[in-house]
């Protein structure tokens, strides 16, 4: 890579939190660097902190949100920053994007950096769309008369011409991405940073996003760092891939090669049980699942029927209604349901479990992951993101493979054991 290729540089970028109440540090520490500082010594609290496994309780109040992150980007590139939630991602975009400082190491930039990381960032709420156009140009370093050629393209793109004249504050999340990306795209920054910010909006705005980073990048020039847990996203807009996991790069390669060792590092195989008890809850208040099984002991085998047990704690009082979520190994949403879409809920008794049947599996050999949602009928308690991993077979006793049946009515044709 030739250097004057290079647009953006992460030299040994290092972030140190320390958790609780206070979010930094305390005056005695700050007095405690400042004079290890005038000494000419090491800051002290380097050589203190843990890796940053958010599942495990740990015994040091400082924790490494990234550690040693070195990395170059080209300019026109796209570059995908993926990994587990907790993993570094955002932590690393607000660092290049200079929301925060390193605890060490520098980033060198060449060119302005427009950056879109959390709904409404950057955005004055009291402020009219077309006020936040302007105020977001000139933090940019453009002028009134660069602002105004483009503004028209910037309302036009984010489909909200009709409330350009409206304060933010009145806007939906997802009208308010629509105007925070139509500004970060249109307004020419050398680099793009985006977070995962997009997945709130709807379909046909993510396919306008996605074509417009492409154009901006092939066509423009323009470098994209682009975070997303939408792999097929990632690989289809990406050129290269970073994969962080604790606060540091795994690897740094071809974006097919980064997704596969995302996926497979995700325990992508087939297991007949697992608990739940240490799982990341994705929402909810409260961890109510304990376990889940997989019934089939011949395996799960595409055509027939298949059955997951979900076991929940025994002390739960209220109704139950449960959901699920299949995706493939690509994270692409494959089919989801839910007890309540059908106003079924269950009266707690005295087991602790509920059999899910999904009879006559539609769906190719291939690896899977199932999601579980656990509520009352009104709100969701406990939401496990990717709770078990399962592989599909054939069924080989069949010399034919017979047309999969499309879905039916999933959880009416279900057995719901309890």
């Amino acid at each position: 890579m030739k250097t004057q290729d290079i647009i953006l540089k992460a030299e040994n970028i290092s972030k140190q939190y320390r958790l609780g109440l206070v979010g930094t540090g305390t005056i005695s520490h700050d007095l405690n660097r400042w004079w290890f500082k005038i000494r000419g010594k090491e800051d002290p609290y380097i050589k203190v902190g843990e890796v940053n496994d958010r599942s495990l309780k740990g015994n040091s109040q400082y924790v490494w949100a990234l550690k040693d992150i070195n990395f170059e980007v080209k300019r026109g590139e796209v570059l995908g920053v993926i990994g587990k939630n907790g993993a570094g991602k955002s932590t690393l975009l607000k660092i290049l994007s200079k929301v925060t400082g390193p605890t060490t190491g520098e980033v060198k930039a060449k060119g302005r950096i427009a950056s879109l990381l959390e709904v409404g960032t950057g955005f004055h709420g009291e402020m009219t769309g077309r006020e936040n156009v302007y105020l977001n140009g000139a933090i940019l370093g453009m002028a009134k008369k660069e602002i105004r050629a483009k503004i028209d393209e910037i309302i036009e793109f984010s489909g909200c011409e009709r409330y350009i004249d409206t304060p933010v504050k009145r806007y939906s999340s997802g009208m308010t991405v629509r105007l925070a990306f139509a500004v970060a795209a249109f307004l020419e920054p050398e680099i793009l940073v985006i977070d995962e910010v997009l997945a709130v909006g709807d379909a046909e705005f993510q396919k306008k996003a996605i074509g417009k980073m492409q154009d901006i990048s092939r066509g423009e020039g323009r470098t994209v760092l682009f975070v997303s847990h939408n792999m097929a996203a990632v690989k289809n807009l990406c050129t290269r891939g970073l994969l962080i996991d604790k606060g540091r790069i795994i690897l740094n390669d071809s974006i097919d090669n980064v997704v596969d060792l995302y996926l497979s590092s995700e325990d992508v195989i087939s297991t007949s049980s697992k608990s739940l008890l240490n799982s990341i809850r994705d929402r909810g208040t409260t961890q109510i699942m304990t376990s889940v099984k997989i019934l089939n002991k011949e395996g799960v085998i595409s055509g027939k029927d298949v059955s997951f047990r979900v076991h929940f704690k025994e002390d739960y009082k209220g109704d139950i209604s449960l959901g699920y979520l299949i995706k493939d190994d690509k994270d692409v949403n494959i089919h989801a349901s839910n007890m309540k879409q059908y106003n079924i809920l269950f009266a707690n008794k005295e087991s602790r479990y509920i059999d899910l049947t999904l009879r006559s599996l539609p769906l190719s050999p291939g690896k899977y992951s199932l999601s579980l949602y656990f509520g009352n009928g009104n709100y969701d308690l406990d939401v496990i993101n990717k709770a078990i991993f399962f592989q599909v077979f054939w069924d080989n006793s069949l010399s034919i493979k017979s047309p999969l049946k499309k879905w039916g009515n999933v959880f009416i044709s279900s057995n719901w054991n309890y």
